[in-house]
């Protein structure tokens, strides 16, 4: 009988108003976002030395603007050196603004059991070799690593990826090298003084 299992889908008495809240935030989304920022003014966009390198945060979920799905940042490598290595699910894509330099990625596999994720990293990398006005694609659960090819100059890139695969529970970066400026333990404000940056205030 269709109805048999009544006695199983009646218990329980706990209440919510998950709909009602959903619809509320549908329609006081608007006026939410109205004090949310469509304009980002470079001296609001905080300076980080990150194990993966010195980063302007352009965009980012904490910055309280309207982007969604996007975190954006501005790399900046100095003369001779590299970033972190890193891996992530998220995509990634990067724009070169100044300077030479390459990638080292690893197309790495993914396989998942009861014990978790497991990643089977490929034994040599490939390499992929950039300079000003190029993009450079990062697939998903790539390791990579970015070179600055010059020992004279900075190298500069504007990077972005997309937060659904956090949202999704795939929130698995995990650093495998740091960058040696944050393993050397400098700090951002004489970072930015070797740049010949303006110094954090």
């Amino acid at each position: 009988m269709a109805w048999g299992e009544s006695k199983v889908w009646q218990r329980g008495t706990r209440q919510a108003d998950f709909y009602r809240r959903l619809l509320a935030d549908a329609a006081d989304r608007p006026v939410r976002d109205t004090g949310r920022r469509r304009l980002v003014k470079p001296e609001e966009m905080p300076w980080e030395l990150s194990s993966h390198g010195l980063l302007k945060h352009m965009v980012n979920e904490q910055m309280h603007t309207r982007a969604e799905t996007l975190d954006i940042y501005m790399q900046v490598i100095p003369a001779g050196s590299r970033s972190g290595r890193h891996r992530h699910f998220a995509e990634e894509a990067f724009y070169v603004v100044e300077g030479t330099g390459y990638d080292l990625h690893w197309d790495c596999d993914v396989d998942a059991d009861a014990q978790g994720w497991r990643w089977i990293v490929p034994d040599k990398p490939q390499r992929f070799t950039w300079k000003a006005g190029d993009v450079v694609y990062v697939p998903p659960a790539t390791m990579h690593q970015h070179f600055n090819a010059s020992s004279e100059r900075p190298a500069r890139i504007i990077s972005a990826t997309n937060r659904v695969y956090k949202w999704s529970g795939l929130n698995n970066l995990e650093q495998l090298e740091n960058a040696p400026e944050y393993e050397a333990g400098v700090s951002l404000p004489d970072l930015l003084r070797t740049l010949s940056f303006d110094v954090v205030r």
